[in-house]
């Protein structure tokens, strides 16, 4: 279904403000939708948001938003890219200040307000641009009030507005105090089980989920993985009351950045047609970390955060055996716990020319890693979606991952016998399944070569663009039958 109205409501959206997928993903998707459909996306302005680099600027100022105990007045600031309106509310009051949620002190004491504030400020931005959205389509639980204010406030003017909720990490959920509640204009009768009361304590993710229209995660595995007391974080009940509504829609990438043969970040553009260029960019992420440069050894990289979600600590278990047990290089790239950046920072130390680490962020080496190893390593406790897999298999670079979520979803594992498949799977968490699984790649790098080219183009031959998966969305927000005020569970 095209020519539909479609409000993207996040706290964060690439490249303006990004924390993690979330941010990738509410840029991405509308700009696939929007081809087709009239989409607009609200996010708060942050101080850290450049108005001049973006093109930023001021269409309304004075704006008033009913809070359940006060009036809060914004301006609002508008940007197009692609197609796509990006709508920025400037409240510095929340907003103008140092992070997006948090500071290396720790959360801000006040963010149940701020993004209570940002869900309900999402309906007064339509009226002030005149726009009746037929979807308004939230994500996480900063905007997972969206849903409940839908319909509660039971407003003529969204009378044929239906409500999408989509859950990226179901670890982070949004609980709080109650003394938020009234300025949110939470009703107390909606403080039980079956709505966001959670042992004496207010969860929103929990509450949008009893109130959206639909909701949808961000792969079919991890959509599997969330209706059991394991990988739900709690919420394994609620969401099987609302199975029947509950979705996967794997995630794109953006092939506009993540196209190997367009790559403005690599030093060699190249082509399941022309795949020279990928010899040449491997030469150059050996010689960029110091490592020996050597076409014909296996390189393995990283990107991400240090972080136990990660499986980062099967890394560490698993990649000092390896080089003293295999012939490989490796290259690791991320930052995160201080444990886990000290370990990687002196790696190079241990293993000079074979191991090397950048201990940060860099977009710019992150394309280089990708196009050039030769294997990415994934050992994700769990993965609701993960696009590093992705962008590997579109560079030609195999994943090793542990068979989670998206990961599992993404990835066909090798099967020896026939030399299908486009990657390494593995199930145990545990480093030793970790050091396997490398040996299983090294195996087939160096004594099945045939089978590793030929699983390189396999790779590449994926389509990972959001074409399929926008169409999957605008299938969801076409079938779903509107049901005023209704809680659903």
């Amino acid at each position: 279904m095209a020519g539909m109205n479609i409000l993207f409501a996040s706290s964060e959206a690439a490249p303006y403000a990004k924390t993690g997928g979330l941010a990738d993903v509410c840029s991405s998707l509308p700009k696939a939708l929007a081809k087709e459909n009239n989409v607009k996306v609200v996010l708060p302005l942050y101080s850290s948001i450049d108005l001049v680099k973006y093109g930023i600027t001021e269409v309304m100022h004075g704006c008033c938003v009913h809070m359940g105990n006060c009036e809060e007045f914004y301006s609002l600031y508008h940007a197009n890219e692609s197609g796509v309106d990006f709508l920025f509310i400037k409240f510095d009051k929340y907003f103008h200040r140092e992070g997006i949620y948090h500071t290396k002190a720790g959360e801000y004491g006040d963010n149940p307000f701020r993004f209570s504030f940002l869900s309900k400020a999402v309906f007064q931005v339509d009226k002030d641009i005149g726009f009746i959205p037929d979807v308004i389509h939230a994500n996480d639980w900063q905007t997972s009030l969206v849903p409940y204010y839908l319909k509660k406030d039971n407003d003529p003017y969204y009378k044929n507005t239906s409500s999408v909720l989509t859950i990226h990490n179901i670890g982070y959920q949004g609980i709080f105090g109650t003394e938020f509640i009234e300025y949110a204009g939470i009703s107390v009768d909606d403080m039980h089980d079956n709505a966001f009361e959670s042992f004496g304590e207010v969860n929103l993710l929990k509450g949008g989920i009893a109130f959206a229209d639909k909701i949808t995660t961000v792969s079919p595995k991890y959509a599997e993985e969330i209706r059991g007391p394991i990988g739900s974080s709690g919420l394994h009940e609620i969401l099987n009351k609302r199975g029947a509504d509950l979705s996967g829609i794997i995630n794109g990438i953006d092939a506009d950045v993540w196209n190997p043969s367009t790559d403005r970040d690599i030093p060699y553009n190249f082509s399941v047609k022309s795949m020279g260029g990928k010899a040449k960019n491997k030469q150059e992420l050996q010689k960029k970390f110091g490592l020996t440069e050597r076409p014909d050894v296996a390189l393995f990289g990283f990107v991400g955060r240090f972080a136990d979600q990660k499986g980062i600590y099967l890394l560490q278990h698993a990649i000092e055996r390896a080089m003293n047990e295999m012939v490989c290089q490796f290259v690791v790239v991320g930052s995160g716990e201080q444990e886990y950046e000290d370990f990687f920072a002196g790696i190079a130390d241990r293993f000079p020319g074979e191991c090397a680490s950048y201990i940060g962020y860099s977009e710019e080496l992150a394309h280089l890693v990708e196009a050039g190893s030769d294997f990415f390593v994934m050992p994700s406790l769990y993965e609701p979606c993960g696009l590093n897999q992705m962008y590997s298999l579109a560079y030609g670079t195999l994943p090793i991952v542990r068979a989670t979520g998206g990961l599992d979803d993404t990835v066909d594992n090798y099967d020896e016998s026939t030399g299908q498949g486009t990657g390494f799977k593995f199930s145990a968490i545990s480093g030793q399944a970790l050091f396997d699984t490398i040996g299983w790649a090294v195996s087939t790098y160096y004594d099945r070569p045939q089978h590793y080219k030929a699983m390189q183009l396999r790779a590449m031959g994926k389509d990972f663009s959001w074409i399929q998966s926008a169409k999957e969305y605008l299938e969801l927000y076409a079938s779903i039958e509107k049901r005023d005020g209704e809680i659903y569970v």
